[in-house]
């Protein structure tokens, strides 16, 4: 018997309840564009994001603490928050030492999911923090589950790249009995060398919903490696630094 922790990847939400949270390191994956801001603002030296799954709540917040209210609905910047999900509204002279309280469609709502199934441990994914999020798993040496947000409860193509970026990196220190994981792995080698081109290709869904808004330069920094590498981690309520 191998005594390797065991790593497990939960294409959607939908599928997060088939897996055991409590005793896990859960990877929060939103690639485009959850995670990717969340890192980036971070590493920008955001004090710290606060995720919440509704807007209301998010105004709420922002007022109490005088925050940045942020956050998308299906893309856009969500009615009565003043910025959005991309990274690039998030530079260091205008976010450095605020608290950034963030909505999104998928990313946020699955990590309030987590957090109800007893999660040991909260981080967030993609590929501008590909290391950090590989060096913590490595260092941790426990039990993960790679939890893609997905669109709406439906499979997608770039958060699955995204945990077979990770698999790839890790699995020899893991124990992987896990059809998803493989198949992210295997779609994330074909894709590599060129992951734009690969959801380009392959006709990917959030790729045409951000293309149609005219965000590429969003999409090839989200599908960039290591542009904003630290760890975002859940404490208290809040993402921070590790």
């Amino acid at each position: 018997m191998s005594n390797k922790p065991t790593l497990f990847t939960s294409l959607s939400p939908a599928l997060l309840h088939l897996y055991d949270a409590s005793n896990s390191v859960v990877v929060i994956i939103d690639v485009l564009r959850a995670t990717s801001t969340i890192a980036t603002a971070l590493f920008n030296g955001a004090r710290s994001v606060i995720p919440v799954d509704s807007v209301s709540r998010c105004m709420e917040i922002g007022r109490q603490i005088e925050g940045i209210t942020a956050g998308e609905r299906d893309g856009k910047i969500a009615e009565g928050l003043e910025y959005g999900n991309s990274p690039f509204e998030y530079p260091r002279e205008f976010v450095a030492g605020k608290t950034l309280v963030l909505t999104t469609t998928n990313g946020t709502r699955l990590l309030h999911m987590a957090l109800e199934k007893g999660a040991r441990e909260i981080v967030t994914g993609s590929f501008p923090n590909l290391s950090a999020v590989c060096d913590h798993l490595l260092e941790m040496k426990q039990n993960v589950i790679l939890g893609c947000a997905a669109w709406k409860d439906r499979v997608n193509i770039e958060d699955t790249l995204f945990a077979g970026a990770v698999i790839n990196q890790v699995k020899e220190h893991f124990t992987i009995n896990c059809d998803s994981s493989h198949l992210a792995e295997v779609m994330y080698e074909k894709a590599k060398k060129d992951l734009f081109g690969f959801l380009k290709k392959n006709d990917a869904s959030h790729y045409h919903r951000l293309m149609n808004f005219e965000l590429e330069k969003d999409i090839r920094y989200c599908l960039t490696q290591d542009g904003a590498n630290v760890l975002p981690i859940y404490m208290e309520g809040k993402l921070v630094v590790k």
